[in-house]
Parts: C-alpha cells; sequence; structure tokens
C-alpha cells in the first residue's frame, strides 16, 4: 500500500474520488525485459535526447521535471515544471526545436511553501506563470507572476486567492475573456489583467471515466490545458492519478465551440496510457499540444522511468496528428524507440554542465535551497571560487541543504568541502528530511547518514578541516570515497547504499533524489570544485 500523499489527500477531498479497484492481475508485477536505451551524450557524458541523425530518443528533459507547461512563441518554445520546495524555483527553459533544451531563468525566487503544477501563458504581450501554493500551510490558493520578458525580471507573487485548488490552465474565451482551469475540473473568469478573479469558481466539465477494472491508482481529473484550434476549444486532462502502479495516470481530451461547455469526450479516449509495466515509462500524464516549427503537432507531458522512479518525473514528446473528425491522435507509442524530430527547427545548446567552479551566481538555474525558512538566501554568498553556506541546524534533517537535479541513471559527482570553525559538512543524496544518505565530517569525526539518521555504529575519528568526497550513483547503487589530499588519494567509505526505494510511493511529495550539500552546527562550510560526469 502506498503512502496517502497530501496532494492525493486533497484531490480526494475536492473531487469526491475513491481510489479505483485493482484488478487482481496487477501490471505492476509483470517482468521487466526491455534493452538499455542508446541515448546520445552531450556535455559531461549526460544522456541527450537528440541522437543527430534527425531522430530522438526521449525524455527531452532528463530528470525532474514534472508537470511541464509549455509556451510557443514565434520561432521560441518555453517550458517550465513544478519546483515544489526548492527556491529559487520556476526555471524556465528554452527551445527552437523542441528536442534540445537549456534553462534560461528562475522566475521565482520568493518562498511560497510547496507549489504544484503551474501554467506559463502569454497575452497581450505580457508573460504569466499562475502558481498553486501553500505558504502558511493553511490551504492552496493560486498566485500569480508575470513580466514584460520572458527572461525577467518577474514580478513578486500575488495571491488571487482562489482558494482550495491546483493545477491552472489560462485560456481567452470565445467571449475575449481570460479564465483558468483548475483541478476537478472547475473553472473561473479572470480580470482582463489576469491578476485576480472576476467571477466565481464552478463546475466546468465532467471527465471520461476509464473502465472500473483498469489498474490506477485513483480517478483524480487534474492538469487541464486548453487550446483553440479551428472552431473548437480542446480541453486536454489528466486522470488516473500522478503515482501508484505505472499503469495509473492518462492523457484525456475533450473539445466544445464554447469554454463554457457543454464538452464532448473525445472518442479515442485516453489518448496516452502506460498499459504494461514492461514499457520504458510508467504513469504517462498531464499533457499539452503544442504546434512545431513546420506547422506539425506534439504532445508534452511526463512520465517515471521504468526502474528509476528515484529520477522524478521526466519530460516526454510525442507527436500526434489531427484527424479528419476534428479530433487527434497520440502516434509515438510506448516511446521505447527513436523518433523523427520535428521538422524545420534549428537545434541549440542542450542540457546544462553541472560542474561548477563557483566564479559564476548558477542559483535558481542549477542550485537550489531545499524547502527554506524566509531569509535563508542569505546563508548563500559567493567569494573568490568558492561558495560560501552558513549552517543551519544540527543535522541534514533540520537543515535547508543545497540541491542539485540529476537526470542520469549513473553518475559520479566530487566536491571539496572546507570547514570554517565549528561548522558541520557532507554529500548527500536527498530526497527529503525523511529520505535522504550521506556522508558528513566534522572537524572531529565522519559521519554516515543512512535512512535519513546518522548510523553511530559507523561514527570514525576522523580530524578534518577540508576534505574532498567523491558519490558514484551506478544504477542506485551508491558509494562514497573521500580524500584529505585534495583528491590525490582517496579512502572508499566503509558503506555500501542501494536507493531505488527512495521515491514517491514510498515516501510522498512527488520528488525526486538529488545531490545535495549540507551546513550545519555552527559557523559555515566553503564549497569548491562541484564536478559531475555521467557514466556511460
Amino acid at each position: 500500500m502506498v503512502n496517502t500523499s497530501r496532494r492525493n489527500a486533497f484531490k480526494m477531498l475536492v473531487t469526491g474520488a475513491a481510489s479505483a479497484p485493482f484488478a487482481l492481475k496487477s501490471a505492476a508485477s509483470m517482468p521487466c525485459t526491455q534493452a538499455t536505451p542508446k541515448w546520445a551524450h552531450g556535455t559531461e557524458g549526460q544522456r541527450k535526447a537528440d541522437l543527430g541523425n534527425s531522430t530522438y530518443l526521449n525524455p527531452i528533459v532528463a530528470g525532474d521535471h514534472p508537470d511541464p507547461t509549455i509556451l510557443k512563441d514565434g520561432d521560441d518554445y518555453y517550458m517550465t515544471f513544478t519546483s515544489f520546495d526548492s527556491y529559487p524555483g520556476i526555471v524556465i527553459w528554452h527551445s527552437t526545436d523542441l528536442v534540445n533544451w537549456t534553462p534560461v531563468t528562475a522566475a521565482l525566487s520568493k518562498p511560497l511553501g510547496t507549489i504544484f503544477a503551474v501554467d506559463l501563458c502569454k497575452h497581450n504581450g505580457r508573460y504569466f506563470i499562475y502558481i498553486p501554493a501553500d505558504p502558511s500551510g493553511k490551504g492552496w490558493s493560486i498566485h500569480v507572476i508575470w513580466a514584460d520578458d520572458i527572461k525577467g525580471p518577474w514580478s513578486d507573487p500575488i495571491d488571487m486567492n482562489i482558494v482550495g485548488c491546483i493545477d491552472p490552465g489560462h485560456v481567452v474565451g470565445e467571449d475575449g475573456k481570460r479564465y483558468l482551469f483548475v483541478n476537478g475540473i472547475r473553472k473561473i473568469r479572470l480580470t482582463d489583467d489576469g491578476l485576480a478573479a472576476d467571477g466565481q469558481l464552478e463546475s466546468a466539465y465532467s471527465p471520461w471515466r476509464y473502465p472500473d477494472d483498469w489498474v490506477v491508482e485513483d480517478f483524480a481529473p487534474e492538469g487541464p490545458k486548453l487550446l483553440r484550434h479551428g472552431e473548437w476549444f480542446y480541453l486536454i486532462t489528466a486522470v488516473g492519478g500522478t503515482a501508484g502502479p505505472p499503469t495509473s495516470h492518462m492523457v484525456i481530451a475533450a473539445r466544445s465551440k464554447s469554454i463554457h461547455g457543454p464538452w464532448e469526450h473525445c472518442p479515442h479516449n485516453p489518448l496516452v496510457r502506460t498499459t504494461s509495466a514492461a514499457e520504458p515509462w510508467w504513469s504517462r500524464g498531464h499533457a499539452s499540444l503544442v504546434e512545431g516549427p513546420a506547422g506539425d503537432w506534439w504532445m508534452v507531458y511526463h512520465g517515471y522511468e521504468n526502474g528509476f522512479r528515484t529520477l522524478g518525473r521526466q519530460t516526454l514528446l510525442e507527436p500526434m496528428e489531427w484527424t479528419s473528425d476534428g479530433w487527434f491522435r497520440a502516434k509515438g507509442g510506448d516511446l521505447s524507440r527513436p523518433l523523427p524530430k520535428p521538422k524545420g527547427g534549428k537545434s541549440g545548446v542542450s542540457g546544462l554542465a553541472l560542474s561548477d567552479d563557483f566564479t559564476s551566481n548558477k542559483f535558481g538555474v542549477q542550485w537550489s535551497l531545499y524547502r527554506p525558512a524566509s531569509g535563508d538566501m542569505q546563508r548563500v554568498s559567493y567569494e573568490k571560487g568558492a561558495l560560501q553556506f552558513v549552517a543551519k541546524g544540527q543535522s541534514p534533517v533540520d537543515s535547508s541543504p543545497l540541491t542539485c537535479i540529476v537526470g542520469d541513471r549513473a553518475y559520479v559527482a566530487e566536491v571539496t568541502l572546507d570547514l570554517v570553525g565549528d561548522a558541520e559538512g557532507g554529500l548527500l543524496l536527498f530526497y527529503n528530511h525523511k529520505a535522504f544518505v550521506g556522508i558528513g565530517f566534522t572537524p572531529e569525526y565522519m559521519k554516515t547518514f543512512q535512512y535519513a539518521e546518522e548510523q553511530s555504529w559507523m561514527r570514525q575519528p576522523m580530524p578534518t578541516s577540508s576534505v574532498r568526497i567523491r558519490l558514484t550513483n551506478d544504477n542506485n547503487v551508491v558509494t562514497y570515497h573521500y580524500s584529505h589530499d585534495g583528491g590525490k588519494t582517496w579512502v572508499q567509505h566503509g558503506l555500501c547504499m542501494e536507493v531505488s526505494g527512495i521515491h514517491h510511493n514510498v515516501f510522498g511529495e512527488f520528488l525526486s533524489l538529488k545531490l545535495g550539500i549540507y551546513s550545519t552546527n555552527k559557523a559555515s562550510i566553503r564549497v569548491r570544485d562541484f564536478t559531475y560526469r555521467a557514466l556511460v
């Protein structure tokens, strides 16, 4: 039985949905026989979707990039994702061909607590991001930020007081008025400037239901995204639950000639669904439609990688086609094979080099703090070739570690930590305060963390003022090495860890295992010479 997350509890409260019955033979029990896919490799050996032969292999954005929301802006494409409790957050990525993506900026710097699926749109020359957030822990409300340039500066968040809602989707109706659709599926009219509600929340659509014997998590209609194409409005929705069994999440659609309905179900529902745990991508859903550079059409959504839920939900691209009856179909299948790239686009930079000498500020674009308190960004400052990271708390459990998303199945990361005063610091694989592993150093001891707590039986006396730490994650098997002479000689840590179970179905919160650096006790640590290399 999986843990019930805050989000699932909320969805059941709002929708009145109960979990669908489980069939006796679950697809999740089927053996996996798939061959290892052959990705291209870019900077630092990181896997790359563009295979260089006019084809691509998913994911287009590897690692924890869930709930994609995409905007076509002339010849440019912009996409952003749920960033949960990481700040700076809501990193905006850019592409000119839908396959090669690179981050541009982090749009949200002011902590809003946990945030869920956002919506990026442009209206009358201005960019908007609608953000479900719970900054006080007292309930969800939709917030909005805006900018006149996609690169910023972005405004401070404005609470729209649209309470009890997540997963907004913006649309302009046939009346020229602006609306948000939210989970449920419900809608509310906005003021013309898009910064406040201008009406009451009301029911908008009763989604299509899958057969009762399908193996899914729960009904949970969410993630409404809207498109006007020809004389129709199209409403794309996720149902089935975001995690749980691999066959849960799915994409459905409806259409109407009015934003106010009535909506008719697509006869091809579900348009996308994982039907077997043998497929390479699980829990596929939360889709948006986008026109490609050559006028063809594509579907962007997320999914868990078979065997690597630890990486979080990753961003997938699938071709689609409009049918003669005015509907559309997805054409990618189970995404196990390379697909033809969108035509007409211009290939650009792909990904982001994670190695960091700390001579430039990569906060938000690469680094973020997990669940920071007000003023926590003041703990971080740049100095010559190093990041000064002021201590907080007594262990990783009550600190706010520095984290970095990774998207490879296997990799090696190294970092040098200088302890200032009585500081303690270390290198982690961090999911949340309930789930992490790693090693750390005080001026007197080396500590070992597993199961989100120190393994005191492994504490070793080890005077330390500066240490270089190496973390190797080889397909969820983790080993550590450390060096006290700048990496000239290494000692292997005595405990090897297996981390494949550290994911949402066990610990909730829809997160991923990130590289983390913590700084606790007193004074600060200096973080230097962070290097990353994928193992291929």
